[in-house]
């Protein structure tokens, strides 16, 4: 899964982020009903600025529209934590 860690960091450096951590955590998920379907468990904490004024919902939406395709099949489940600089 290495490769979707990269993936998923690549794709993300166009919210120009000042700091970006996933967590593959498939592991933990090892036998789970959806897991056997392909795609792994990662959570991620992203601080940018392109979160300013947004809330929760719509910070979701742009962490999943950047990452695209691989939230149809690389990535099976993301627990999101998306924050701005301010809110450190």
């Amino acid at each position: 899964m290495t490769d979707t860690l990269e993936a998923i960091h690549q794709r993300l450096q166009a919210l120009q982020p000042e700091n970006v951590e996933v967590f593959d955590e498939s592991a933990q998920h090892a036998g789970h009903a959806g897991a056997a379907g392909g795609g792994g468990h990662y959570r991620l904490v992203i601080v940018a600025r392109q979160f300013s004024g947004l809330n929760a919902v719509a910070r979701h939406r742009l962490v999943y529209q950047t990452l695209g395709d691989l939230m149809h099949g690389r990535v099976h489940a993301l627990a999101i934590t998306a924050l701005t600089p301010e809110e450190l």
